[in-house]
Formats: structure tokens, sequence, C-alpha cells
């Protein structure tokens, strides 16, 4: 937790974005490292853990990080918690709390309590459009000789 902690503190003080890093460790070793990038990359999605895990998955060649696990300076946000649950991590270590992002003017806990309403009430409406085109899709997917699973 300390290398999380010490990678927001460098990047956080260097102006590359807000106070969030986090690694990805398998066994003891640091396999992705990765910190907020949001306002330096211009990019809402580059957020620690999103970047410790595509720094994971670049060097072990693989986009499951089974046998790893995750340290980060916050609990995650809805975004990167989804990212941990696709990456396959196995655990999850966090320092500050949904609430304390919220108390320092993060999204965090909004974002989770939006999660939980209906698509077509919350804040960022949601609509079904051509659901059957989009099923189409599912069923090609499933009939595909050579997919891959994830």
């Amino acid at each position: 937790m300390r290398a999380a902690i010490r990678v927001a503190r460098e990047h956080l003080l260097a102006g590359e974005g807000g106070p969030f890093g986090a690694i990805v460790v398998r066994k003891d070793d640091v396999v992705g490292e990765g910190w907020n990038r949001v306002t330096s990359a211009l990019d809402p999605t580059a957020h620690a853990e999103v970047e410790a895990i595509r720094a994971a998955c670049r060097r072990l060649g693989d986009f499951r990080l089974a046998g790893c696990d995750i340290y980060a300076t916050c609990e995650p946000c809805p975004m990167c918690l989804a990212a941990c649950y696709w990456a396959r991590l196995d655990r999850i270590y966090f320092a500050g709390t949904r609430e304390d992002a919220a108390a320092a003017g993060f999204d965090d806990a909004a974002i989770y309590h939006e999660i939980t309403l209906a698509p077509w009430v919350r804040r960022l409406p949601a609509e079904r459009l051509l659901a059957e085109e989009g099923l189409e899709l599912f069923r090609l997917w499933r009939e595909k000789a050579d997919r891959v699973p994830y």
C-alpha cells in the first residue's frame, strides 16, 4: 500500500492528476503501476487502477490478472471496480473510502448511488435502441468458433 501511496503523492505533486495511485502485485512482484492521469492525459478513464491494470496486462501479456492483487489509495470507483472484476484480480486492498473521496470533492459515492437506479431515471439518462440488431451481435459471438472468452 505504501508503494501506491508513494506513486500517488509523487504524481499529484508533479501536477499530473488527482490524489490516486495503484499497483498490481503478483506474489511479491509489482507488475503494474498507475496514477490518476485524468487531467494530464485529458482522459476521464485514466484512473490509477485502470492505468495499473493496463500496465500489468501489457507486462504479463494477458488480459486476465488472476493470481494478482491490486493496492489502491482509495476504494475503487465503479468504473475501476468493474475493471478489477474484468481483469479477474484476486483481491482489492484500499486506503481511503468513497466517502473520503466525496469529502475531497470526487463523485465516487454519487456514481455508486446512480448505478442502483434504473437506467431511465439516472442523472445521465439511458435508452435502449435497436434491441434486435444488438441481440444479433450476441448470436454471432456465441456462434464464433474462434472466440476468446473473457
